[in-house]
């Protein structure tokens, strides 16, 4: 006999529009992300400028509308001038937060023009570590402004005529954190922050910035941080960032699945402290979330280590390259039900990265590209979350873990998309041992039928892709999902994603 949840979906009951910016990545100058990853020259599927386009035909099957750089703790010590101009002046450096040389072969403008292939936005981070208010200021002069400055018109002397008009900006990267360049206490941050701001907004009032929130839920500083940076940036800035990476270090499937519960609690309590410097300012305006750094982050830990003690100042060295199972993609398949719960509030996140560091899409030096598991829940979420997220109303059974308690079966939230008339449930059945049948009640979307119930499901967990073989994927759900006099009855098997797709049918034209 399975569980059974039932769920009532109603048009009326919504959380917020979705911002289709919550799902935005990451590119950092960080291990293979730029170099054999987007760029590499003489590549047989390279381009003139050597962005190999089979990786971007793949970041375009993501559809992913705003893209962070160019980090990350790299940004704490970039020095952005020698980045641009012609490439063979470019200085090399020694990058201190990955212990990497970077050449410079690719900065700011080329970046720019591969933002363009794959029909995204940047969004900029400013070096608030080593550097600070000038420099943040002249860059984004260089990017933004028209001409007839001393670094617009850099700009147009380096063959880029037109500005970038980059709108979203980080004000520095972690700042709370030791292992930061350039580390500072709160006070120093929010000072720091609210004075580039500031600044920053007297050249380009248009930008929006993002101030510095604790580096994860279990940073001593947390929430402090949040209320003493606020208190300084709170009227100059649109977001507070937000980041957190799990992982299945004690390999306990069952509370690895209860993590996103954590990063619920975590966005709650950010809420939290940011409406109480709202009230404590009694201002009118509310401060959302850039939720600018999540995934599944741990099996790489160990070599990283070694590569940044024992063998430094490489090139491109192969780091952070989390080769991800089928259960990473269900963690990553319930943290984008918990952003789009949130958006209300969340208005931007970045899954980081996108490229073979801690990436769905992973290339292979010798030429080839692939899919990891987390490539389809994302695919998943940015094709068929947009529009407006409903509040699920739902009730269901529930089983125990070792670190979080009792948790839920299931995992679901429901998108709207009015202007194609199309309804998509997101589920994910997070027990591991026993299917459960969701019920869900969406009699006020009257004359819907349900499309396609895709589904992901593997009997081993550990189940990983790979260039040779792709043992993860999804699949159609063979009539999973039936409707019965306005209900959905849906199957959700043991550990698996679901999209459940509703459309309705054409209006009969009169004759």
């Amino acid at each position: 006999m399975n569980r059974r949840a039932k769920m009532v979906l109603d048009r009326e009951l919504r959380i917020a529009r979705i911002d289709e910016r919550i799902y935005g990545s990451f590119i950092e100058h960080l291990g293979r992300a730029v170099y054999g990853g987007i760029y590499q020259p003489g590549h047989p599927e390279a381009d003139e400028e050597g962005f190999r386009q089979d990786v971007v035909r793949l970041v375009k099957e993501l559809n992913v509308p705003v893209i962070r750089y160019p980090g990350g703790n790299f940004v704490s010590n970039f020095y952005w001038e020698d980045s641009v101009g012609p490439v063979e002046e470019r200085p090399h450096r020694l990058e201190l937060a990955w212990r990497s040389m970077e050449r410079n072969e690719i900065g700011i403008n080329e970046f720019s023009r591969w933002i363009k292939q794959v029909d995204s936005q940047v969004m900029m981070a400013v070096n608030l570590g080593t550097r600070g208010i000038a420099d943040a200021c002249n860059l984004l002069e260089y990017c933004n402004y028209p001409s007839g400055t001393k670094y617009s018109d850099m700009r147009i002397r380096h063959g880029v005529k037109d500005p970038h008009n980059i709108k979203v900006w980080c004000l520095g990267n972690e700042m709370d954190g030791p292992w930061q360049i350039g580390h500072k206490t709160m006070e120093e941050y929010g000072r720091l922050a609210a004075e580039t701001a500031k600044a920053m907004r007297l050249i380009d009032p248009s930008i929006e910035l993002v101030s510095c929130g604790s580096s994860n839920r279990d940073m001593p500083t947390f929430p402090e941080w949040e209320a003493a940076t606020l208190s300084h940036t709170y009227e100059y800035v649109d977001y507070i960032s937000m980041h957190q990476y799990y992982g299945n270090r004690d390999n306990d499937s069952s509370d690895f699945l209860a993590q996103s519960d954590d990063m619920d609690d975590f966005i709650r309590t950010v809420i939290a402290a940011c409406d109480y410097v709202k009230a404590k300012k009694r201002s009118k305006k509310t401060m959302n979330i850039s939720f600018d750094e999540w995934n599944v982050w741990f099996h790489s830990n160990e070599a990283d280590n070694d590569i940044t003690e024992n063998h430094p100042w490489q090139v491109a060295p192969p780091m952070l390259e989390d080769i991800y199972n089928f259960e990473d993609a269900l963690l990553v398949g319930l943290m984008l039900i918990t952003l789009m719960r949130h958006a209300d509030r969340v208005k931007i996140a970045c899954l980081a990265q996108l490229v073979n560091v801690i990436a769905p899409i992973m290339t292979d030096a010798a030429g080839g590209v692939w899919k990891q598991t987390i490539f389809y829940p994302f695919m998943h979420a940015s094709r068929y979350g947009r529009g407006t997220a409903l509040l699920p109303v739902i009730s269901g059974t529930k089983h125990m873990t070792a670190g979080h308690g009792e948790i839920t079966d299931i995992e679901t939230v429901a998108v709207y998309n009015e202007e194609k008339d199309e309804l998509t449930i997101f589920a994910v059945n997070r027990n591991l041992k026993e299917d459960v049948e969701l019920t869900t009640d969406v009699r006020s979307f009257e004359g819907y039928h349900v499309l396609e119930h895709i589904v992901m499901e593997n009997e081993d967990l550990k189940a990983a892709n790979s260039l040779a073989e792709e043992k993860v994927y999804p699949v159609n759900g063979d009539n999973r999902s039936r409707m019965e006099d306005g209900f959905i009855i849906s199957l959700l098997k043991k550990a698996s994603w679901n999209v459940i797709r509703l459309g309705k049918y054409p209006a009969v034209r009169e004759k």
